[in-house]
């Protein structure tokens, strides 16, 4: 990404983003556990974008250039880990879910960063037990490389409601629809109808934030009814998205 900043250590501290606000691309040395406590937050990497809510907290290894926007008023909190810790094994960024005792220990430990009492070495220790044993969420939209595949993802960012078949998307675009069925596989690692709900649902969560409406999410994102939508919403985050408006 161009401009990007180094920050040699990946700082743990609670903060307010205001709607929209955005931190600049940037790399540290350290590993980081991004979690918004409150609204949405999405992070995009040259290798794609990846969206979490309340429910859900955001693996980033060191050396990974990132860069963070809130949608809605966002409680950041942000947890950073030498880069010789890595309680995940994981060399990638990755969504991953959040439960109540997770979420209570990364509000607690980002509340006072700077305390180094025996106290919080020991709730340290439980949060990176919580850590390892926190399911991972396919929340992540990979960014193609091929032109044809990147041009017909550009049309449907652009309008996730878009119904069109992959024959008539693939007609604009230049290419067959067995050529982009091909494509989503090799490039992106699902199919076409994964990455559309996988593109509709990190849409929905962000007009969410917003405070939009469920019917209106729904017809915006391109669900055939507001039940449609709740129920697919219902089995990717747990819970309803009335209940995440709350």
């Amino acid at each position: 990404m161009p401009g990007t900043r180094h920050v040699a250590v990946a700082p743990t501290r609670a903060q307010w983003l205001a709607a929209g606000a955005r931190i600049t691309p940037h790399r540290h040395d350290d590993h980081q556990i991004v979690y918004a406590g409150r609204g949405v937050l999405t992070i995009d990497t040259d290798a794609g974008s990846w969206v979490a809510p309340a429910t859900r907290a955001i693996w980033i290894p060191a050396g990974t250039v990132h860069a963070h926007q809130a949608h809605g008023r966002s409680e950041l909190h942000l947890v950073g880990l030498p880069a010789e810790e890595n309680p995940l094994t994981l060399d990638r960024p990755t969504v991953l879910s959040v439960g109540p005792l997770l979420r209570e220990l990364i509000l607690a430990y980002t509340r006072h960063p700077d305390d180094d009492s025996p106290e919080r070495e020991r709730l340290r220790g439980v949060l990176l037990d919580q850590l390892r044993i926190s399911p991972q969420q396919p929340l992540h939209l990979p960014n193609p490389t091929d032109a044809r595949l990147a041009a017909l993802c550009a049309l449907l960012r652009a309008d996730p409601a878009d119904g069109r078949t992959l024959a008539a998307l693939g007609r604009e675009v230049g290419a067959s629809d067995r050529t982009l069925t091909r494509l989503f596989r090799s490039e992106l690692g699902m199919s076409f109808p994964q990455w559309r709900t996988q593109l509709r649902l990190h849409h929905a969560l962000l007009l969410l934030a917003d405070d939009t409406p469920v019917t209106t999410v729904a017809r915006r994102c391109g669900w055939a009814s507001a039940s449609a939508f709740i129920d697919v919403f219902r089995r990717a985050f747990g819970h309803t998205p009335g209940t995440h408006l709350r």
